[in-house]
This record gives structure tokens, sequence and C-alpha cells, in this order.
């Protein structure tokens, strides 16, 4: 079984709409060099954050 990381050890980004750090999820594991914003509200703000 494979050792599971801490949580300080888990990889972090800065959200490209409101520009807070968030961190690694499992739910992101496949796609996590896809992933820009840190939740739903962003990835919903990102056309207005643009202009």
């Amino acid at each position: 079984m494979a050792r599971q990381r801490k949580k300080s050890d888990r990889p972090t980004k800065i959200c490209a709409v409101c520009g807070l750090s968030f961190t690694w999820r499992k739910k992101w594991e496949k796609n996590w060099d896809e992933v820009r914003y840190c939740s739903k509200r962003c990835r919903q703000r990102k056309s207005s954050a643009a202009g």
C-alpha cells in the first residue's frame, strides 16, 4: 500500500481568478496539470476576470 502524503507536503497552485492558493485534491489526481481554478465559482467567473 502506498504511503500518504502529509497535507503540508501536497502541491499547491494559485487560482487564476481570485489569486488564492489551493492544494492538490484526490479528484484532481489525473488532471492536476490542467487545473487552474480553486472552485466552481472561480471557473464560472473566468470570463469576467479576463475582461
